[in-house]
Protein backbone atom coordinates (compact mmCIF):
# COMPACT_ATOMS: atom_id res chain seq x y z
CA UNK A 1 0.00 0.00 0.00
CA UNK A 2 1.44 3.44 -0.86
CA UNK A 3 2.28 6.04 1.73
CA UNK A 4 -0.44 8.50 2.64
CA UNK A 5 0.17 12.20 2.24
CA UNK A 6 -0.41 14.58 5.12
CA UNK A 7 -2.64 17.53 4.25
CA UNK A 8 -0.29 20.50 4.20
CA UNK A 9 -2.97 22.86 5.52
CA UNK A 10 -3.58 20.59 8.49
CA UNK A 11 0.06 20.26 9.48
CA UNK A 12 0.23 24.05 9.77
CA UNK A 13 -2.90 24.29 11.91
CA UNK A 14 -2.87 21.27 14.23
CA UNK A 15 -0.40 19.65 16.61
CA UNK A 16 -0.83 16.30 18.33
CA UNK A 17 0.12 16.11 21.99
CA UNK A 18 1.94 13.21 23.64
CA UNK A 19 -1.38 11.84 24.90
CA UNK A 20 -2.88 11.90 21.41
CA UNK A 21 -5.06 14.98 21.77
CA UNK A 22 -5.17 17.54 18.96
CA UNK A 23 -4.29 21.18 19.73
CA UNK A 24 -5.48 24.05 17.55
CA UNK A 25 -5.66 27.82 17.62
CA UNK A 26 -8.88 29.60 18.49
CA UNK A 27 -11.17 30.49 15.61
CA UNK A 28 -12.75 33.89 14.99
CA UNK A 29 -9.84 36.19 15.85
CA UNK A 30 -8.60 37.33 12.44
CA UNK A 31 -10.71 40.43 11.93
CA UNK A 32 -13.86 42.12 13.21
CA UNK A 33 -12.60 42.44 16.76
CA UNK A 34 -14.62 45.60 17.34
CA UNK A 35 -17.87 43.64 17.35
CA UNK A 36 -16.56 40.84 19.58
CA UNK A 37 -17.00 41.02 23.32
CA UNK A 38 -14.01 41.32 25.60
CA UNK A 39 -14.93 37.97 27.10
CA UNK A 40 -14.79 36.29 23.69
CA UNK A 41 -11.40 37.80 22.87
CA UNK A 42 -10.02 36.79 26.27
CA UNK A 43 -11.32 33.22 26.05
CA UNK A 44 -10.06 32.76 22.49
CA UNK A 45 -6.46 33.48 23.48
CA UNK A 46 -3.86 30.76 23.03
CA UNK A 47 -4.55 27.19 21.98
CA UNK A 48 -7.46 24.84 22.54
CA UNK A 49 -7.95 21.08 22.44
CA UNK A 50 -10.32 19.70 19.83
CA UNK A 51 -13.25 17.55 20.89
CA UNK A 52 -12.81 13.80 20.53
CA UNK A 53 -15.08 13.61 17.48
CA UNK A 54 -13.22 16.35 15.63
CA UNK A 55 -9.83 14.98 16.69
CA UNK A 56 -10.75 11.59 15.25
CA UNK A 57 -11.51 13.20 11.86
CA UNK A 58 -8.29 15.22 11.87
CA UNK A 59 -6.09 12.27 12.81
CA UNK A 60 -7.70 9.83 10.39
CA UNK A 61 -8.06 12.00 7.29
CA UNK A 62 -5.61 14.87 7.58
CA UNK A 63 -2.69 13.69 9.75
CA UNK A 64 -2.46 9.94 9.11
CA UNK A 65 0.97 9.46 10.72
CA UNK A 66 0.42 11.60 13.82
CA UNK A 67 -1.03 8.84 15.97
Amino acid sequence: MPKLKTKSGAKKRFKVTANGKVKCLAAGKRHGMIKRTNKFIRNARGTMVLSDEDAKIVKKNFLPYAR
